[in-house]
């Protein structure tokens, strides 16, 4: 019989030779899923024995993770903002940027929006945060994926918010009231070509929804279409904030200005790289 610290180092061990990123980290995470533990708890048991019974259900999930199945889908859950959201293979795992994309939405967004709309909304990341962030805006969240949706149905229940987010599936807004305006329109499209497609690591290319991700036109189709779709559903001094790929600012700039949009910037993430455009309201709007 194995100590359960013994289980974690070779877990560990494992992970390293798949060539999984902070393979302890994800050893800690999921084995203490599998046993019903936080890793505090998981430290205090760390000399305790494992059982036959518990080793089962540790092996399965270690199994998975091992074949490179993202983090978030075997745990089930994961955090984002203030919310803890299911995900699975039906929608992408929401990545830290788009944290700091509602974070520079909360920054730059005053007074607070009354009609904010998230397109291509996947799990209701993006929707469910600005709802939390802006309580007195009607907020909307859009998918062409019914099977998004009903992820994205389940997180609005889970995080109290069924009452605040209204789902609707359409393609961009093809299904939204052409007389419907919004002074926040926010969306994180697909934008990889295929080529950053095929480079992805495995967690990506061979887990997550292949439509959620890739984009035609070298990765500009999708953030073209929202950039052109979004301008005649602006409401006057509304903004639009997109996030985007790398290397692909110069073009999407000059895209939104030669629709008439009155201020475009590029702004940085993290690491100091452009990843989120923001635009206000096209120029005639308010004429």
């Amino acid at each position: 019989m194995l100590t359960l610290l013994e289980i974690v180092k070779r877990t560990s061990d494992f992970f390293d030779k798949r060539g999984i990123e902070q393979p302890r980290l994800n050893a800690e995470l999921v084995i203490g899923h599998a046993l019903g533990l936080d890793r505090m708890q998981l430290y205090l048991q760390f000399e305790r024995l494992m059982t036959e019974a518990e080793l089962v259900g540790v092996r399965g999930k270690v199994r998975r993770r091992g074949a490179r199945e993202p983090l978030q889908y075997v745990l089930g859950t994961t955090a984002f903002h203030d919310l803890v959201l299911e995900v699975d293979r039906r929608v992408l795992a929401p990545r830290p940027e788009t944290e700091q994309l509602i974070e520079r939405i909360r920054e730059r967004v005053e007074p607070g929006p009354t009609r904010i709309i998230d397109l291509g909304t996947g799990s209701g990341a993006i929707a469910l945060a600005l709802a939390q962030v802006f309580p007195k805006a009607a907020v909307v969240g859009v998918d062409s994926s019914s099977k998004a949706l009903e992820v994205a149905r389940a997180n609005a229940g889970s995080n109290s918010l069924g009452d605040r987010v209204v789902f609707v599936e359409s393609d961009w807004f093809d299904r939204i009231d052409p007389s419907e305006r919004f002074d926040l329109i926010v969306s994180n499209p697909p934008y990889l070509s295929e080529r950053e497609w095929s480079e992805a690591p495995p967690e990506v290319r061979e887990h997550e929804p292949r439509s959620a991700l890739v984009a035609d036109d070298d990765g500009y189709g999708a953030l073209e279409a929202v950039l052109e779709a979004a301008r005649d559903r602006i409401e006057p001094g509304g903004h639009l904030f997109l996030e985007t790929g790398m290397d692909q600012h110069a073009r999407l700039v000059a895209t939104a200005r030669g629709l008439g949009y009155a201020e475009v910037e590029s702004l940085h993430d993290w690491s100091g790289r452009d990843r989120f455009l923001v635009a206000s309201g096209p120029e005639w709007a308010s004429q």
